[in-house]
């Protein structure tokens, strides 16, 4: 599995002409926004919304779905027994197994808000090369140890799927067939993630020993200071952060 965020920062839309800075300070709050929500009625206009703004930026659909499935798998795996345990209104029972509706109405919520905010942050780091977003959480102040993590992260994900994709080729030409399930793959798979953790460890000493031989810590990186002029982002900051404010200002009347 590689993640590559960034494999698509070279296409052409609006959302790849907006300035990095200002659409991280736009998502961002229409992201929190998103995780603002409670009310049922709200979710098809924050779906509506998500899906404009995924089309806006002519990011394939293959790069969302291979992105949520694993995700979406464990927050599915959180939430399943959600409508067998939560609530009292009872709307489908066979023998002692009961569906309650307000687990299911819960279920909802958590799905599409889970989907909506993977997929707008999908949107802000997927249009833009990762280093240049590194560069603009850093001119807006953002703590440096939080960036080179992330940076560090990032770089080390991949380097664990690269070394995970040439592990399992290398057992596949010895015989090893991944469809079976038996004690044998198990054990076989279970020393497979040993021998990733022990490697992943080794490498990570060796990349922080490099960055302190090149001087890691010694020097202060000054954040970029520059004016954002353009135009579309401008309006398109204004009219996305106008989006979320309206939009938790609603789930707070609402809520009364």
């Amino acid at each position: 599995m590689k993640l590559i965020l960034d494999q698509h920062a070279h296409l052409d839309s609006l959302i790849h002409r907006w300035e990095q800075r200002s659409k991280i300070v736009a998502l961002f709050g229409l992201i929190i926004a998103f995780a603002f929500v409670n009310q049922l009625f709200l979710l098809p206009i924050i779906i509506v919304l998500t899906a404009i703004l995924y089309a806006l930026s002519r990011l394939p659909l293959s790069f969302l779905l291979t992105r949520l499935r694993y995700p979406g798998l464990f927050i599915v795996a959180m939430v399943v027994a959600l409508p067998l345990v939560a609530g009292e209104t009872v709307i489908f029972q066979l023998g002692w197994l009961s569906i309650r509706q307000e687990g299911c109405l819960a279920v909802l919520l958590i799905i599409t808000r889970f989907v909506c905010i993977l997929t707008v942050n999908l949107v802000l780091f997927g249009t833009a090369p990762f280093l240049t977003t590194i560069q603009s959480l850093r001119s807006l102040y953002v703590s440096t140890i939080i960036v080179d993590m992330m940076l560090l992260s990032y770089r080390y994900l991949e380097e664990l799927a690269e070394t995970l994709t040439t592990m399992q080729r290398a057992m596949q030409l010895r015989g090893f067939q991944a469809n079976r399930f038996d004690k044998r793959n198990l054990s076989v798979l279970a020393r497979l993630m040993g021998s990733l953790l022990i490697r992943s460890y080794d490498q990570s000493k060796l990349v922080y020993q490099a960055m302190i031989l090149r001087g890691y810590g010694y020097s202060k990186i000054m954040p970029i200071n520059q004016k954002n002029s353009d135009i579309i982002s401008r309006v398109a900051s204004t009219v996305t952060l106008s989006i979320a404010v309206s939009l938790m200002i609603l789930e707070i009347k609402v809520n009364g």
